[in-house]
């Protein structure tokens, strides 16, 4: 069943299925047809997120167990709603000693039934990197021992965490001799980048990557998943970090065929990064990505471009060493790759050792690659690659993959050393499926740069570049990339049409669990392209008031602070909160950043001067007067970018995503803030009561949409796409489209990049001089001056 609209909600111990429960009439009442939950399976004591999961086989008895998810499903059948949930096939946590697969694993090495389902490289004991120190300093310390459980089995106890002895080895008690006969290695966590011989899931040690390639573990892992869609229990799934897995290709048909196999009809979207001018490949068997690709583009959309060259002038001013966006993006990745990822890259530059090894006998020109040569060229292909991953599986690969290839040529050309350009030729042949050399070993160094490529993307751009390059912040989310300033109106219809030609049923989503910065957040700051002047003065006086409390915090620190309290800014109710919730997105800016803290080694001092130079802004009288007075300039056009990015996702062909609170104002920073719990109450009264405030026309005008959805179903749903023409000077300030099906018409128009006008005017609107004799194509054609005279919104449906 294809939802008419969803409602992201993050589960936890603090929001079980209860509280989700409770919320059931007014979602119904607002007009959301489905639950979209956060994963539902048993996750690791304390989760705050779900996606550690160490049982897929149980619902977490943390969120009320089964009893409780069937109470929320009676409740929501009740409502006439259904519900669709995250599931998790890439990894799994294993820290904590409550991974029963995992414990299995490290009692019984590679003969536990369970060794195949992880992603283990079994030529030597499995590393396990939880120390604080070196083994020899851990026993010297007493912070390891033996004991006995309550079954006697014995145990290695390190702090909290109990480990598993293999069964021949519980005798004795020479600490070290023990630990060193294991199935695993203990080791400092510091060396895990190194010297882990498992997958993992990005940098994080405490999830293990899954083998769901493999049919058994396919099984395994969906088993709950399947049996709750055959009893009626779920309408569909969100499928996490598709790009993780050896074959996304072969996994979302196998998804469908064995939801099929029950039922057709189920909807299966997947969380999938797409660049700016990548298509998601049409024989997945899925309805189309989580929404991240929609999220960038309507945010570029509101961008104005006239904008984009002034910003980042001002941002070079301040920082010269990250003034280029390609150059930091480049040294992001090589930074991750060369510290985070050694481990990985080693083994895939193992693999196409191995590849090449076979195929000298074929190809005499392998001959003259040496070892150096072949990591040179993986490494250099993955600075620069253009996109998260390939799809090859070693013998061939989808047609989409070949402009990929060519990209990647192209750009690495440049990286490599006098030379050796034919060898990193060679590897992108053989991700094509060409070149000798036995099957299984290309299959095995094409799936280990798949599996690496997708990453170091992440990492370098989203977990790095975007802390380290901010000439404004609205562009710095995920799915997004620090160039990708502005998108036309024209690109931006190309973009919904190619959408709805081959997805027609994808998630449209403009905030999510991952976002940086909240929908009304980005909306807000992005009125700064169009007044890029009035930023300029704002940030040269806040800069001295900034000086005045803490002179030694680095430009790019203090510049990004400012623009992060002007998107977050609050109304004064909500102040209260406001110092710790902005202080923990400036730790981790600086860490992710990694140029002036880091995580693995934080710069305590500096961190605190620029937590004093936080709350000494807050607290500063003048410089709070003038943010106020800002934010008080800029807010119709802000207002005005929040209700249309809105009406956009409602409108467009697609299936719109409400982000748990985000349909009242949405400022929240990155995560933990963007998942702090929902006020419902508020929510809720505001919705019968209405008014005038923002809060209060943003979630009416959801509504009001929600009522169309539901009432015109088809429309929305099977409803052609129609771009409307737009004439007149002021032609780049308008976007106009229409959906129709069986004889109803929604008529949609919006006014872009109207800060700088709306500013000058004190918050009216333009004169129709302003418009001149810009058109819009309607039959019969309509002044922009007409439609846009009291509203930067028109919708009509007839």
């Amino acid at each position: 069943m294809i939802p008419r609209a969803t409602y992201r909600l993050q589960l936890t111990r603090e929001f079980p299925f209860s509280a989700a429960q409770a919320i059931v009439p007014y979602l119904a009442d607002l007009g959301i047809s489905h639950i979209y939950a956060s994963p539902i399976t048993t996750a690791r004591s304390g989760s705050t997120h779900g996606y550690d999961v160490v049982d897929p086989t149980r619902i977490n008895p943390k969120l009320g167990g089964d009893a409780g998810f069937r109470d929320l499903v009676a409740t929501l059948r009740d409502h006439d709603m259904g519900i669709v949930i995250d599931i998790v096939p890439n990894h799994m946590g294993v820290a904590g000693g409550e991974n029963g697969w995992w414990n299995d694993v490290l009692r019984h090495g590679p003969k536990s039934r369970y060794s195949r389902f992880f992603d283990i490289n079994w030529s030597g004991p499995l590393i396990l990197p939880i120390l604080g120190a070196t083994l020899g300093e851990v026993i010297a310390a007493g912070d390891l021992s033996l004991c006995r459980d309550d079954d006697e089995t014995c145990l290695i106890l390190y702090g909290e965490q109990r480990l598993p002895l293999r069964p021949e080895t519980v005798e004795g008690d020479d600490l070290r001799a023990i630990a060193d006969a294991q199935h695993y290695r203990l080791v400092d966590w510091r060396t895990a980048n190194d010297c882990l011989n498992w997958r993992r899931f990005f940098a994080i040690n405490d999830l293990a990557g899954l083998r769901v390639e493999d049919a058994a573990v396919f099984d395994a892992t969906h088993a709950l998943y399947l049996d709750l869609y055959r009893q009626g229990m779920i309408d569909g799934v969100r499928v996490d970090h598709i790009d993780g897995l050896t074959d996304p290709a072969g996994y979302g048909r196998r998804l469908r065929a064995a939801f099929d196999a029950i039922r057709p009809g189920a909807w299966i979207i997947v969380e999938k990064i797409l660049a700016p001018d990548e298509q998601l490949p049409g024989d997945w068997g899925i309805d189309g990505t989580s929404g991240y690709d929609f999220m960038r583009d309507v945010t570029a959309l509101l961008h104005d471009p006239a904008g984009e060259a002034p910003l980042i002038d001002l941002w070079r001013a301040i920082d010269p060493d990250h003034g280029d966006a390609s150059a930091v993006v480049l040294d992001a990745r090589r930074e991750m790759l060369a510290w985070q990822f050694e481990g990985q890259l080693q083994a895939c530059t193992d693999a196409f050792l191995a590849l090449a090894g076979s195929a000298r006998a074929t190809d005499m020109a392998l001959e003259g690659f040496t070892p150096a040569m072949i990591r040179r060229a993986i490494e250099r292909l993955l600075w620069v690659f253009p996109v998260y991953r390939t799809y090859g599986d070693g013998h061939g690969a989808p047609p989409s993959d070949g402009a990929v290839r060519d990209q990647a040529w192209q750009a690495v050309q440049r990286h490599a050393p006098p030379g050796e350009a034919r060898v990193a030729r060679q590897i992108l042949d053989w991700l094509a499926g060409c070149s000798g050399g036995e099957r299984s070993l290309k299959a095995e160094a094409v799936r280990r740069f798949q599996q690496l490529s997708a990453p170091i993307a992440a990492k370098g751009v989203e977990d790095t570049a975007f802390y380290r390059y901010a000439p404004l912040l609205s562009v710095n989310d995920v799915g997004s990339e620090p160039g990708a300033f502005a998108l036309s109106p024209a690109d931006f219809h190309a973009r919904v049409q190619a959408r709805a030609t081959g997805f027609p049923h994808a998630m449209l989503a403009t905030a999510t669990h991952d976002h940086k910065r909240g929908e009304d957040m980005r909306a807000r700051l992005a009125v700064l392209s169009a007044t890029p002047g009035e930023w300029r003065r704002a940030v040269a006086g806040w800069t001295r008031i900034a000086e005045e409390i803490e002179p030694a915090i680095h430009p790019a620190d203090r510049y990004q602070i400012f623009q992060t309290l002007l998107g977050a800014w609050p109304d004064a109710a909500d102040m209260a909160d406001f110092n710790d919730r902005v202080a923990a997105w400036l730790t981790k800016n600086l860490r992710e950043a990694r140029l002036r803290s880091s995580w693995d080694a934080p710069d305590n001092d500096y961190e605190m001067r620029a937590h004093d130079l936080l709350h000494g802004l807050i607290a500063h009288g003048g410089f709070r007067q003038e943010m106020d007075a800002l934010i008080q300039r800029i807010a119709p056009a802000a207002l005005g970018n929040s209700l249309i990015q809105t009406a956009l996702k409602y409108c467009l062909p697609g299936v719109p995503d409400l982000y748990q609170g985000a349909e009242l104002m949405d400022l929240s920073l990155v995560d933990p803030d963007n998942r702090r719990q929902v006020d419902y109450d508020r929510r809720a009264k505001l919705l019968a009561d209405g008014g005038s405030r923002a809060d209060a026309r943003k979630i009416t005008l959801i509504r009001q949409l929600l009522r169309w959805r539901r009432a015109w179903p088809d429309l929305f749903e099977q409803g052609a796409y129609h771009s409307l023409p737009v004439t007149g000077p002021r032609a780049d300030h308008v976007l106009a489209f229409e959906r129709t099906h069986g004889g109803k018409r929604l008529t949609c128009a919006v006014a872009l990049h109207m800060g700088s006008v709306l500013v000058s005017n004190k918050g009216k609107m333009p004169s129709a001089a302003w418009w001149a004799d810009t058109q819009i194509g309607l039959q019969p054609a309509i002044a922009a001056a007409h439609i846009f005279e009291q509203e930067l919104l028109l919708l009509n449906l007839d």
